[in-house]
């Protein structure tokens, strides 16, 4: 097999170098390639970065280690930038704890399909409270979930959800069907769970 064919120059791999047929050092009187990206002048009527310039190693070394980012800046404005909590001032929204206080601002686009509107009504029954005011935990809310009940089920539509899905999903009543015992083991847990909790006490 060929030994790969080595570069003229050392450190063909140097982090940062892009390399272009023809293109050299932007510094006037530089002979040397132009393999590293500096900026260079604002563009005009663009409120972001500027144009960059190519400059070969030596001198984008140079550049980087005469750089000021506080330059042009007042003492005021350079004091104000180094302040540890700089840009915090700011005002911010208050999140709520479970990330579903208002709908997303997408749900005001057109959703033909209901997919938007209909994930955020689900997110939101999921979490509301009972109507007889007794709590749910968090591992309550999962359990209802796994039974396919609603928040504010009681404990005959608990015991009759239960043995409706036992039916449905034990061996002994589906033919000797073993694919969904694992899906059982999780009814009958949330069962279990849910008739204990005080919201069914």
């Amino acid at each position: 097999m060929p030994r790969p064919e080595r570069k003229d120059r050392p450190n063909a791999r140097f982090h940062g170098r892009v390399e272009a047929e023809g293109r050299l050092c932007a510094v006037p009187g530089c002979d040397e390639p132009g393999e590293f990206r500096a900026p260079g002048g604002a563009r005009s009527g663009f409120d972001g970065p500027g144009e960059f310039r190519w400059m070969c190693l030596d001198h984008v070394r140079a550049f980087n280690a005469g750089y000021n980012y506080f330059a042009g800046m007042s003492a005021d404005e350079i004091n104000n930038a180094q302040r540890p909590y700089a840009g915090w001032e700011r005002e911010t929204r208050a999140f709520a704890a479970n990330g579903a206080d208002r709908p997303p601002r997408w749900a005001d686009f057109s959703d033909p399909l209901d997919a938007i509107g209909a994930r955020f009504r689900d997110r939101m029954a999921a979490q509301r409270e009972r109507a007889d005011g007794r709590p749910l935990s968090g591992q309550d809310r999962d359990a209802l979930r796994t039974l396919g009940l609603a928040t504010d089920a009681d404990r005959r539509a608990l015991r009759q959800r239960y043995a409706a899905l036992v039916r449905q999903l034990h061996p002994d009543h589906n033919g000797g069907d073993r694919s969904s015992e694992t899906r059982l083991q999780a009814v009958v847990e949330a069962y279990q769970h849910l008739k204990k909790a005080a919201a069914f006490a």
